[in-house]
């Protein structure tokens, strides 16, 4: 049997009666391991605990500072929104109508983020993982209905999810019969066209059979 000492750790013979090194009173223990060993489990607990905070509250304030640094959507423009959620949902994609509604934080404006990272004929932008998404004007000014605005947010429910410009704009390509936007109801509106030549752009191998309209291997 050793003493150990639980004061100064330092472990000293069975028969003293205090520390050596403290002049701490002596309990007996049946190994100079062990009370090691749950020293160090509860240091790497310690240490793991305040890593996690650090990180926590760094995470918290650069959110905040997202939220902070732009503005809320209006009243009327929250409502817009909804409805093309709500479309998203009907049509079979629960999934990402759930990111939506519940994770997704929505901005009527650029953040300090965006301002400096901008894609100018963008109509709506999601800071990964923070799914915040910021909406602009084009989005309300330019689609012309509910489904054409849900194929917009299906696009960045795709961000949210972590998918980059490529993935997210094949998604919505390659859906968008299931979601109703066709060329048949959209194919003369300005966001139909400017989304397939970004989608073209950005996923051109969806674009080489030449038998289709615009050698478009969706269609």
């Amino acid at each position: 049997m050793k003493k150990f000492c639980p004061n100064c750790k330092l472990v000293n013979f069975s028969d003293a009666a205090e520390c050596k090194r403290c002049r701490f009173d002596l309990i007996e223990v049946t190994s100079d391991i062990k009370p090691l060993k749950k020293s160090l489990k509860a240091k790497i607990i310690k240490r793991g605990a305040v890593l996690f905070s650090i990180a926590f509250f760094t995470f918290l304030g650069f959110y905040l500072s997202l939220i902070g640094t732009s503005k809320s959507l209006s009243y009327d423009e929250k409502q817009i929104v909804k409805k093309a959620i709500d479309v998203i949902e009907e049509k079979g994609f629960s999934g990402e109508a759930f990111l939506l509604r519940y994770p997704a934080s929505f901005r009527g404006n650029d953040n300090w983020l965006n301002a400096s990272t901008r894609f100018e004929s963008a109509y709506a932008a999601t800071n990964f993982p923070l799914a915040i998404v910021t909406i602009y004007p084009d989005f309300f000014t330019y689609t012309i209905d509910d489904t054409e605005r849900a194929a917009i947010l299906l696009h960045e429910a795709q961000h949210i999810k972590g998918a980059d410009e490529k993935q997210a704009y094949e998604f919505v390509w390659r859906n968008r019969k299931k979601l109703g936007w066709t060329k048949e109801t959209h194919g003369r509106s300005v966001i139909w066209q400017n989304v397939r030549g970004f989608t073209q752009e950005v996923a051109p191998e969806l674009f080489v059979c030449d038998t289709n309209d615009f050698n478009d291997c969706t269609e």
